[in-house]
């Protein structure tokens, strides 16, 4: 079987369609992340990133101010004041500002924080019909824009005060936000993603794919930066030079950083002991594993685990 031709356009070519080089800084939410947050844009710095697959929180973000062009799986859309997105949390997403303006609001939400009382608002947000990659994003009119931006200001009062019933309010607002956007019903316009942005966004997506731990003793098989690149039907150097161009870092890089975000995710998130850990992530033993964390935080695993579960519940 012949393998398929090496694609041959241009690195350049990626650059000129709506991004700058590099662009992509690979965003992991953080693990101590609150299971519902909310901020304002305008006091928020607005960075140009890329969030892989597996965020767990859903997103939405609706501005009054500036543009910017956010991608959604492989579909891209151009954003102006009056747009809301919605973000599905298995979605690779990325984002740059193209405006030195900015204004609205963007918050994130985990499934966690519906559990026990408002099961049916997460059932709601999962049968939403714009958490789909092609209809991310929906135009408000001036005055939809002005009442879903009124009711994420009352979002924001009612997450800072002290109110017994405030997540009720939350809600609330949260449901009337939703209710907006699908009255408005108007969904703007997407177009197709560069073709270089579909090897990058086809890298992460199977990189993410490759760290689903099932168990303790199942073990992840690491995958070589070729293996990866064998699955895109491209030459590894092809590959490699393609990301380090727009992320700014290699393909090792990108393999290693995710190996150690899923380490600290094990370490923080459950209650496995190290020797199942480094089982789990597919080194071939407890040292192999303590050493290669070590090297890149300077701290044992067993020490990072103590000390920020100790700040945690504290």
């Amino acid at each position: 079987m012949e393998k398929p031709d090496i694609p041959r356009f241009a690195l350049e070519s990626f650059a000129r369609v709506n991004y700058k080089v590099p662009f992509l800084k690979v965003q992991h939410y953080p693990l101590d992340a609150n299971y519902f947050s909310i901020e304002n844009r305008e006091n928020y710095p607005v960075v140009d990133y890329i969030s892989p697959n597996r965020r767990q929180f859903f997103k939405i973000f609706h501005m009054t101010a500036g543009t910017g062009v956010l991608t959604v799986g492989l579909h891209q859309y151009t954003l102006g004041p009056g747009d809301i997105a919605f973000l599905h949390p298995d979605e690779i997403m990325s984002w740059q500002t193209t405006s030195e303006e900015t204004g609205g609001h963007f918050c994130l939400i985990h499934p966690k924080y519906f559990e026990r009382d408002a099961d049916h608002i997460l059932q709601s947000l999962r049968m939403y019909p714009y958490f789909k990659a092609s209809k991310a994003v929906i135009q408000l009119s001036a005055n939809q824009s002005a009442m879903v931006n009124q009711h994420f200001k009352s979002i924001v009062e009612e997450e800072k005060s002290t109110n017994d019933d405030k997540k009720q309010a939350i809600l609330l607002h949260l449901q009337m936000i939703l209710l907006e956007a699908q009255r408005a019903g108007k969904i703007l316009a997407d177009a197709a993603v560069p073709e270089s942005y579909g090897y990058i966004h086809g890298f992460l997506s199977l990189l993410e794919s490759s760290f689903q731990v099932h168990g303790q003793d199942v073990s992840v098989k690491l995958k070589t930066a070729a293996e990866f690149a064998g699955q895109l039907h491209v030459h590894p150097n092809y590959l490699n030079s393609l990301v380090k161009e727009h992320t700014g870092k290699t393909l090792r890089e990108h393999i290693q950083e995710r190996l150690m975000y899923e380490a600290k995710t094990l370490l923080l998130q459950t209650d496995w002991d190290i020797s199942n850990i480094s089982n789990g992530l597919g080194f071939s033993g407890h040292a192999a594993f303590t050493s290669f964390f070590k090297k890149k935080e300077h701290i044992s695993p067993s020490i990072f685990r103590k000390s920020v579960l100790s700040q945690v519940n504290s």
